[in-house]
């Protein structure tokens, strides 16, 4: 029994309405006839209320099609808003004309002043009981509301507005919103569905601890980055639960809910405003060309492949040598590019049959190759890896490149590579030169895109935090003096494909990632994020600096200089010149050295990169 009551849910609250609109109708029918005769029943003439009972079946029918018709019995009542109010008017206003027209043609008679009584008493009744169950919500909801979450809302807007009544009727969120913060002074004092606007963003800390808030949202769509973090840098201290509405579009697109609430991340905390690219470039310089990305399963290849997929290539072609990150990205593709020509291949850039075979199938136009080891620490242990994948399956792939006519190859490098302290580093720099030299020795043009760490990433420190914080700590930090330019994958892949825009071969592009920032700052602001004091709930910990690691990553070397370009985000160093023939043949051989597993792998590549120190 319960079970088909919980399936026709919507069928009996739709009948439920019905039956009570139905009595609604007729008792607003008898108190218009009463008001008129100043509530005195024996004062009321026979013939009226023999005319209003006649009146009654029709009544009751039509004004029920009416309500039917203006989408009374369609609305969730509990979110009901002023367009459901206007709808109730409407239907009102219609059943008195219907009524008047159908007591006229019955021949009936009634007093004049019947008509309009019985519309307001009608209107105040519908109006009354579609809105009680939302009172008696309401009621509830400040009764219990020291038992669940205590909520304060940053922003006194209308997202705040939207976010207040949906979590007041909502049975899903276990809170209540007890107070709200707004800068503009003018609001100070005054109220939102009940809730006061207590003070400006000095009062949040003072604020959270006297109303014993538990979670912060803030609602400010409108509001920029910087702006953003300035306010987030006081929340961290509540030690409260933040959560941020994500932009704008949100409000354009009416789709502020709870439900579009998401948990406040670090990337909030660097206070840029996003990176801008020229998407008509870009989309004019993809769309319809064969486009191959390598490494197309990684952080940064996968975002490439989405990114390009966007601008309608003719055919997109991702290689990489790991199938479940392969087959990840190709389903996703799939699913949001229906129409997009796919191909997942899986292979290594390090076979020189594979990718011919590749290259003559498929003629790629433009190559973005990702595909590298990355891993500092593990490179460090496995230094010959390093140049086999990095350098060995950069120079085939250039060389791939070269012969089966490519317009464009971008490399992805990294500021690992200035003045390298690591075999991972050094290996990019090798790269980097590869792509020079090739540059100057063939149609194709080549260039490389140099930029730091990008957050989220595989391997990044910010996944690794969080897994700490989840459990319990520490969080370890290599060195409380250690910094790091920082960028959100998507900022760094649009800036990519911005860079392979304006590309004439030879360059390095740098993006400009912003300030740096200290790795400790990272982990203490990420504990607050999550509500925990640092080195009290969570303790960090710092272990040394890793083999191979630098205090600090430069992005260009000395010797390069920097230009601009029409877009303030991407610089280029000036290409170094140097013996292309004599280094092609130093680069092989350095390969060949690799995959001898050769001992002292790292003096042969200082010889190629004098600027790469290590310590033995």
């Amino acid at each position: 029994m319960l079970r088909l009551i919980k399936e026709n849910k919507l069928l009996l609250r739709r009948i439920f309405l019905i039956i009570l609109d139905s009595l609604m109708i007729n008792v607003c029918a008898f108190m218009a006839i009463l008001i008129r005769f100043d509530l005195s029943f024996n004062n009321i003439p026979t013939h009226y209320l023999d005319a209003i009972l006649a009146y009654v079946p029709w009544n009751t029918v039509i004004t029920i099609l009416i309500f039917y018709c203006c989408r009374l019995y369609h609305s969730l009542w509990k979110y009901a808003s002023i367009d459901e109010v206007t709808n109730v008017m409407i239907g009102c206003i219609l059943a008195a004309a219907a009524q008047y027209i159908g007591i006229h043609v019955m021949n009936l008679h009634v007093p004049r002043s019947y008509y309009p009584l019985s519309m307001v008493f009608l209107m105040v009744g519908v109006v009354g009981t579609r809105f009680i169950y939302r009172f008696l919500r309401l009621l509830s909801n400040r009764y219990h509301g020291a038992k669940k979450s205590r909520i304060m809302i940053i922003g006194a807007g209308e997202a705040a507005n939207v976010i207040i009544r949906e979590i007041t009727v909502s049975q899903y969120v276990d809170g209540s919103v007890v107070c709200i913060i707004d800068d503009n002074r003018s609001k100070v004092g005054r109220y939102i569905q009940g809730v006061k606007i207590v003070g400006t963003r000095h009062k949040i800390v003072e604020a959270a601890r006297k109303y014993e808030i538990t979670d912060i949202i803030i609602a400010i769509p409108t509001a920029p980055r910087k702006e953003i973090r300035s306010i987030l840098e006081i929340c961290k201290e509540t030690n409260c639960t933040l959560k941020i509405l994500p932009g704008i579009y949100q409000l354009i697109n009416e789709e502020v809910s709870v439900s579009r609430l998401r948990t406040v991340e670090i990337e909030d905390l660097l206070g840029r405003e996003p990176v801008r690219i020229d998407a008509r470039e870009v989309s004019d310089f993809l769309r319809g060309k064969i486009v191959m990305v390598t490494g197309g399963g990684g952080s940064i290849g996968s975002e490439l492949c989405r990114q390009i997929a966007s601008f309608s290539p003719a055919k997109l072609i991702i290689v990489d040598i790991y199938e479940n990150n392969a087959y990840f990205v190709q389903q996703e593709l799939k699913n949001r590019y229906p129409k997009i020509e796919l191909e997942v291949l899986i292979a290594s850039v390090r076979n020189t049959n594979r990718m011919d075979q590749i290259f003559d199938k498929y003629r790629p136009e433009f190559v973005y190759h990702a595909a590298a080891h990355k891993h500092v620490p593990l490179m460090e242990d496995s230094p010959n890896e390093a140049i086999k994948n990095n350098v060995g399956g950069t120079l085939k792939l250039a060389k791939a490149a070269d012969k089966y006519g490519v317009k464009r190859f971008i490399f992805i490098s990294t500021d690992k590579a200035v003045n390298p302290t690591n075999i991972m580093g050094a290996s990019k720099r090798i790269c980097e030169m590869i792509i020079q030299s090739f540059n100057r020795r063939s149609q194709t043009e080549f260039v490389a895109v140099r930029f730091g760490n990008v957050l989220g990433s595989n391997g990044s420190v910010i996944p690794l935090f969080k897994q700490q914080i989840m459990n319990g700590g520490p969080v370890t930090v290599t060195h409380p003096d250690i910094i790091r330019y920082f960028m959100t994958i998507p900022e760094a892949v649009s800036l990519v494909l911005q860079a392979g825009v304006y590309a004439h071969g030879g360059e390095i592009f740098v993006l400009d990632m912003g300030e740096p920032v200290k790795i400790a700052d990272l982990a203490k602001n990420l504990i607050k994020l999550s509500g925990f004091i640092p080195d009290k709930d969570i303790r960090i910990e710092y272990t040394g600096l890793r083999p191979g690691e630098k205090l600090y990553e430069e992005l260009l070397m000395k010797e390069e200089g920097l230009k601009e370009t029409n877009n303030n985000r991407i610089f280029v160093g000036e290409p170094i010149i140097f013996d292309d023939d004599e280094f092609v043949e130093a680069v092989e051989n350095l390969d060949c050295l690799a995959k001898q597993e050769c001992k002292e792998i790292r003096e042969e590549v200082k010889k190629l990169v004098p600027t790469y120190e290590y310590k033995e």
